[in-house]
């Protein structure tokens, strides 16, 4: 009994800490939502422009990652772990190089993965909206999980046959409704300075 007191009651500071960011950097958090909002859109109305960007530009973070890794690996050879290094340096410049010449075959590969990331993020934003119900307004992070987790069912069942222009369009409606949580929450918080 005494631990759910103790939950609780850091529940409620983490809320009263929650709603003090947002009452005093409401601005900046609106500014962020539109951001998403307007990339949101770019990407829904150029799906598969935005599916390809995606896997390019994870291969060239892994590519250049990996061989990062990879030097700093031989260059400090004596240093525990070593093997580690050059596996993890090894994979990530193998992955990031066939993300790039083969892009189809990324797009399936981050299409799948992309289904467990709506998955985690639509859990974590559902119990975060949980931990603000008090909140005003705290249903629209809800929402936005709810689409999350929706959006990775849709995502499980149209693969592979729409990878190619689904991540993007799927990516872009994930920005949209999390944008669109974060202004109206700032907007909320706006007025209560």
């Amino acid at each position: 009994m005494m631990n759910i007191e103790k939950g609780t009651k850091e529940i409620k500071l983490i809320q009263e800490r929650m709603q003090h960011y947002f009452q005093t950097h409401w601005k900046l958090f609106l500014a962020e939502g539109v951001l998403l909002i307007i990339l949101g859109v770019i990407a829904i109305m150029a799906p598969h422009f935005f599916t390809v960007a995606i896997v390019v530009s994870i291969g060239w973070i892994l590519l250049f990652g990996g061989l990062f890794i990879l030097s700093r690996a031989l260059f400090f050879s004596q240093m525990p772990g070593f093997g580690l290094w050059l596996f993890m340096g090894a994979t990530q410049v193998i992955i990031g190089y066939l993300f790039l010449t083969q892009p189809l075959d990324g797009i399936l590969t981050l299409t799948l993965l992309m289904t467990l990331f709506f998955t985690l993020e639509g859990l974590s934003k559902i119990s975060f909206a949980f931990m603000m119900r008090p909140m005003a307004h705290w249903g629209y992070v809800l929402f936005s999980g709810i689409t999350a987790l929706l959006l990775a069912v849709v995502v499980w069942m149209g693969w592979p046959g729409t990878a190619e222009w689904l991540l993007g369009l799927l990516f872009g409606i994930n920005l949209f409704f999390g944008g669109w949580s974060l202004v109206n929450i700032s907007l909320r918080y706006k007025d209560s300075q």
